[in-house]
């Protein structure tokens, strides 16, 4: 059998974030820690925004949408490496290395669309309030998510179709944590152009809309609020934008330095470190942003964790 084919390939090697045997229990404690609390803090506004009727509006619909992303972003990549480090083995297999890298982009995708639709959702709210109710009504968000869904399915498996046609040496180091697509791209000992260019293509247009639209949303917001002549309307209205504006500078702030330090210093060892950003610390500390931002999010995490308390 050819060394090369990749269905001779049993599995890849991830080296992960240190080979120091002394930081691998540290690094286990810290990532299961932060692991728990991502899913606690989602599973919590999930909960929150579902068992509370006054909170059945289509801004709570895309935040448990969001926050059910976050969950399994986080449980495609940290899992394994928890695994990996217990076990004290870097192997990933060839087929959970494909699987990681359709979730991954999938749900990295969800992301990027389900912020777009948030800052779509304020521009409505706060630009037009008298047609609020009709725009934004059920069928539509739901077709909003579906659309998402449905085009995030179909790019992030046409992106696995190119990947299994790459052939890897018996033995292949990814410098990573986890199957990122790019890094396994770079890992390919066959021809990878057709690749390259389809994953340039795709990033671009999956984040510039994304970008764009909320870029336009809040530039519309921002003309709205100048218009207003009470500073009472104008903060209330900027305080409904407040937490979603937070995650949105996080998200992107994190994965704009993951590249950038990439293209600066071409050091994997730095670009891994920064891609622990925007792939665990942002999906825990959102949460935290919309629970401590948001009255409406807190009455409701409130009455739940007090209807769990009476229950015998």
């Amino acid at each position: 059998m050819d060394a090369k084919n990749h269905t001779g390939v049993s599995q890849f090697l991830l080296l992960g974030l240190s080979d120091d045997p002394e930081l691998q229990p540290l690094l286990f404690g810290l990532f299961l820690s932060m692991y728990l609390v991502t899913v606690l803090g989602n599973l919590l506004i999930i909960l929150a925004t579902s068992s509370d009727s006054h909170l059945h509006t289509p801004m709570y619909l895309f935040l448990s949408n969001l926050s059910f992303a976050d969950i399994c972003f986080t449980s495609t990549t940290v899992p394994k490496m928890l695994v990996n480090i217990q076990s004290q083995n870097k192997g990933i297999s060839y087929r959970q290395c494909l699987t990681q890298v359709y979730f991954f982009m999938f749900f990295a995708g969800m992301d990027n669309f389900l912020l777009a639709v948030m800052a779509f959702d304020r521009f409505v709210a706060i630009c037009h309030p008298l047609n609020y109710t009709a725009i934004m009504n059920p069928y539509f968000c739901g077709l909003l998510v579906l659309m998402s869904c449905l085009i995030l399915f179909w790019v992030s498996l046409f992106h696995l179709l190119l990947m299994k046609r790459l052939r890897f040496s018996i033995g292949t180091e990814i410098p990573h944590f986890f199957c990122e697509l790019a890094q396994v791209i770079k890992a390919a000992s066959s021809d990878m152009l057709i690749n390259n260019i389809c994953l340039y293509v795709a990033t671009a247009l999956l984040c510039v809309f994304p970008v764009t639209g909320i870029f336009f949303s809040y530039s519309q917001i921002v003309s709205s609020l100048l218009r207003m002549s009470s500073i009472v309307s104008k903060y209330k209205a900027f305080s409904t934008c407040g937490s979603h504006l937070c995650v949105v500078c996080l998200f992107y702030g994190t994965a704009l330095g993951v590249y950038l330090s990439s293209a600066v210093t071409h050091s994997s060892r730095g670009s891994m470190i920064a891609s622990v950003m925007y792939t665990v610390v942002t999906p825990m500390l959102n949460p935290f942003i919309y629970s401590l931002r948001n009255k409406d999010v807190k009455g409701a995490l409130r009455r739940l964790l007090s209807r769990a308390s009476y229950c015998p």
